[in-house]
Order: C-alpha cells, then sequence, then structure tokens
C-alpha cells in the first residue's frame, strides 16, 4: 500500500527535534541524509518506529534514515516541511562543539565524500547503462564497431564520467556552501581543451609553468579527489576574500580575485595532490586484491552489507570510477556486489515463502525483487535482513562463497551500475565469451545459496497480529502524527 509521505516526513521531521533542529538535507538511492544541529535531539527508536522507515544510522551530526527505493517521494515531502532556513531561536538547537580528534576528522572527510557523490549517482548510473547499451549493440552486430550512432551513444554514456569534476564541484559547492558557480568554473579549467592539451604536451616531457612555478601533467577527466578538495579550499578562500574586498567593489574585484586565486591553487597544488591521493587509494586496494587474489573479491563480498550497513560503500566509488578510467575494467568491488546484492535477494525470497505475515511477506517479495532485478539491496537489508538477523548471516555467508567464484572466474566490470539481474552485462568480456556463463553461474548460485541457507538457519517469524519487534512504545506518538497529517 502506498505511504503517506507527508505524514512520514513530518514524523521523521519530529523525531530529529524539529525542523529547527535540522541544517541540510539531502538523499542518495534509499536514503534520506539529515545533517542535524544537535544530534542528542534525534530520536532513534522512535525513528525506527515510523511506518516506511526500514532502518536508522547516525554518526556524529548526520542522520540516514533509509527509506527504500520511493525515497525520492519522502525527499520531496521534507522539503515541502522544512522552512528555507531553521532558525537556532532556541539553546538547545545551538550546534553542538566538540574537541577536534582524529575520528571526527575521518567522520568528517567521509561525511564530504558520500555527501557530495551520493546526489551524482543517478548520472553515473545513467551513463554506466548507456554504455552498456552500446556494448550490447556493438556485441550484437546490431551496430559496426565505429559506426557514428555507436559513436553518440558512446558519448551519451561517457559525458558524466569526462566532465565528473565539473559534477564533483557543484555538488560538493552545496556540501561546502559556497558559491556554485564559481566552483564550476574552476573544474572547468581542469576540463578545458587547451588545458588538456597543454596537460599532453606536458606528459610528454615539455615543460609547462605557471607563473615560473611547474605544473605538473595530469589528466583531470574521470576524477572526484581533485575537484572535491578544490571545492573546500574555494569555500575558504572566498570567505577570506570577502573580508578584505570593499564592499563597493565587491561584484567584479571579489569574484575576479576567488578565480585568479583558487584557479592556479587547483592547477599547481590541489590538483596533482588530488590525483595522488586517489591513486594512493586505488594502488592500496589493488595491491590488496593482488596479493590475495579471489579472497579478497570474497571477503568483500561478505563485508558488502555491513559496509552499506554504515554507508561507507560510497567510499569506493571514486576508485572504482578511476580504475575503469585507466584500465577499462574493476575486478574487486563489482564482482563482489553480484554475490552481495542478490544474496541479500535470496534470503528475501526465502523469508517471503517461510513467513505467515502477510505484511512481511509483502516487504520481502518487493525487497527481493529490487535486488535481484536492479541491484538496490538496502530495501532487502534493513526490511528484512537486519529486521530478522538470521537471514543477514545466511546473505554474508554466501557473498562469501559468490564473491570467491566470481574471483575465481576472474570476472571484472566495465562500468558501474549496481550489480543485479539488468545490469550483469557490464560484467561480459567482449573477448572472452566464456565470462556470460560465469555471471550467470555466480548470479543463480547467490539467488539459491541464499535462499537454501535462510531456511536451513530459520528466523524469529513476526506475528501478523502482533507489532513488529522493531515498533518500540515510542510508536505511538509517531503514529499520531501520522494520523493528524491524514486528517
Amino acid at each position: 500500500m502506498p505511504k503517506n509521505y507527508a505524514a512520514v516526513s513530518a514524523a521523521i521531521i519530529e523525531a530529529l527535534g524539529g525542523a529547527q533542529n535540522i541544517d541540510a538535507v539531502t538523499h542518495c538511492m534509499t536514503r534520506l541524509r539529515f545533517v542535524l544541529k544537535n544530534p542528542e535531539l534525534a530520536d532513534a527508536a522512535t525513528l525506527k518506529a515510523i511506518s516506511g522507515v526500514l532502518g536508522v544510522v547516525q554518526s556524529d551530526n548526520q542522520c540516514q534514515v533509509i527509506i527504500g527505493n520511493t525515497v525520492g517521494a519522502a525527499f520531496a515531502e521534507v522539503l515541502k516541511q522544512l522552512p528555507n532556513q531553521a532558525a537556532p531561536d532556541t539553546v538547545n538547537n545551538a550546534p553542538v562543539k566538540s574537541r577536534l580528534t582524529l575520528r571526527r576528522i575521518g567522520a568528517g572527510i567521509l561525511d564530504a565524500l558520500i555527501g557530495t557523490m551520493s546526489p551524482l549517482i543517478p548520472a553515473i548510473i545513467g551513463g554506466s547503462m548507456v554504455k552498456l547499451l552500446a556494448m550490447i549493440l556493438e556485441m550484437s552486430g546490431v551496430l559496426e564497431k565505429g559506426s557514428s550512432t555507436l559513436v553518440i551513444l558512446n558519448v551519451i554514456g561517457d559525458g558524466a564520467f569526462f566532465f565528473l569534476p565539473i559534477m564533483v564541484a557543484a555538488s560538493a559547492a552545496i556540501k561546502f556552501k559556497t558559491n556554485m558557480s564559481l566552483a564550476i568554473a574552476i573544474a572547468g579549467v581542469l576540463v578545458h581543451p587547451g588545458f588538456i592539451e597543454l596537460m599532453s604536451k606536458a606528459a610528454a616531457g615539455e615543460a609547462v609553468t605557471f607563473a615560473y612555478i611547474p605544473v605538473t601533467a595530469v589528466k583531470y577527466t574521470y576524477t572526484v579527489i581533485p575537484a572535491l578538495c578544490m571545492t573546500w579550499i574555494l569555500s575558504w578562500i572566498e570567505k577570506g576574500i570577502d573580508r578584505i574586498t570593499p564592499a563597493v567593489t565587491k561584484n567584479f574585484l571579489k569574484p575576479m580575485l576567488i578565480v585568479l586565486v583558487a584557479a592556479p591553487v587547483a592547477i599547481v597544488l590541489i590538483g596533482p595532490l588530488g590525483i595522488w591521493i586517489g591513486s594512493g587509494i586505488s594502488a592500496l586496494v589493488y595491491t590488496i586484491h593482488g596479493y590475495l587474489g579471489w579472497l579478497s573479491v570474497a571477503i568483500m563480498g561478505a563485508l558488502w552489507p555491513l559496509l552499506v550497513m554504515t554507508g561507507m560503500h560510497r567510499v569506493f566509488t571514486p576508485t572504482i570510477i578511476q580504475t575503469i578510467a585507466e584500465t577499462g575494467k574493476e575486478g574487486m568491488v563489482m564482482p563482489s556486489e553480484i554475490g552481495a546484492n542478490l544474496s541479500l535477494g535470496g534470503s528475501s525470497l526465502a523469508v517471503a515463502v517461510r513467513t505467515k505475515n502477510p505484511e512481511l511477506r509483502q516487504t520481502a517479495l518487493a525487497a527481493a525483487a529490487s535486488a535481484i532485478v536492479a541491484g538496490i539491496s538496502e530495501p532487502a537489508l534493513y526490511g528484512v535482513a537486519v529486521r530478522l538477523k538470521r537471514p543477514l548471516i545466511a546473505s554474508l555467508i554466501s557473498g562469501f562463497i559468490c564473491g570467491a567464484v566470481a574471483g575465481i572466474g576472474g570476472l571484472a566490470s566495465h562500468s558501474m551500475a549496481s550489480p543485479g539481474l539488468f545490469t550483469s552485462v557490464q560484467f561480459f568480456d567482449p573477448a572472452n565469451p566464456v565470462t556470460v556463463l560465469w555471471v550467470i553461474g555466480v548470479m543463480v548460485l547467490a539467488v539459491v545459496l541464499s535462499f537454501v541457507l535462510t531456511l536451513i538457519l530459520g528466523f524469529e517469524d513476526i506475528p501478523a497480529d502482533a507489532p513488529d519487534a522493531a515498533k518500540k512504545p515510542q510508536a505511538q506518538s509517531a503514529a499520531a502524527t501520522a494520523r493528524a497529517a491524514q486528517s
């Protein structure tokens, strides 16, 4: 039954401490992501008790509310119910200051990365799917290699990746509360044809300098970290220049100085540093893959649902994009997701077969379809596996075994879309047709193995005439809020 997201959103906002306690909100594929002024005002138990909320993840001043595939509808209602500016008019809602620690620094970096990349995922997936379509049409002989239609399809699919620094800059500008047009303009320098040509000359050994300062030869297309770091630095440069420019000159002098300072800093320092950081992370991940081989894929397959639960799976997005851009494929993280996603789907199917609760059966069937067909596993993870616990154990075991099989088969993704039935073509290698059999085998194994393991391990069913174990006494206040909004 469709949820009344006006009521659900009102209950969520109230449980987070009210609109005045919300500093910012965005969403990804399945989650509402809130930044809170005072995280102590958020009531996690009440949030979890709201009908329509699959789970809650809290970290410092961040609160992620898992909704599922209909998160867009919930987000639209949240925006309607939040004022343009949440006025911190009470002492209790003032931001809570705490001392700087390595943990908070790490949490801040993770939040910046996830908060910047999450809004870009639809464009990345859309581009990936178009590239997959082009690959299918070429493999099947529908389009000849080099045909103009095929070239245009590849360009359409590649647009989001080639201009990724610009997209990252725009998204990061919102995250860091700096001028978006200036951030885009500076990121545009990094992918400007003239600058790309200059970097090609530098890579060939020609000396390239800016004001007598050597410029490192770097290719910025398909990258994330340089534009992200650059936009963060821009937010501080903008504040500094705003302080020193006279009011009468701010309309023209301020933006000129910002661009003149920020762009060279990006070209000479921040850009190369960002590339080195990104390359270092990629090198670390794939050094582990080089040493452990198929075992690394198996371990990642078992850990993936746990990473999704904490939101840390988005950390791998820049690494995957950069690896595919440099080598044409990615053979550790993406293959592990095949078993992880479809195992959650298989476990959900087993729950749907075994449960005597009609509502849980409906939830489990929808979650299984989402995980198996579309590769979106969070409804299955939060709506079924975490809720019943033993299906999660079955999924982790199955994810490990299927990851091992995918690693042994040498599967690698040529694009970046969440692995599922419709996106499995990204693992097909035109030069090695046997990969088709490996992919089909891993997918079937994941669903069947997790299904059987869930039936063997069993689970404590939720009685149809009893409230969900997750529904605490606080649910009464959330339900009252929902009823009030519906009336």
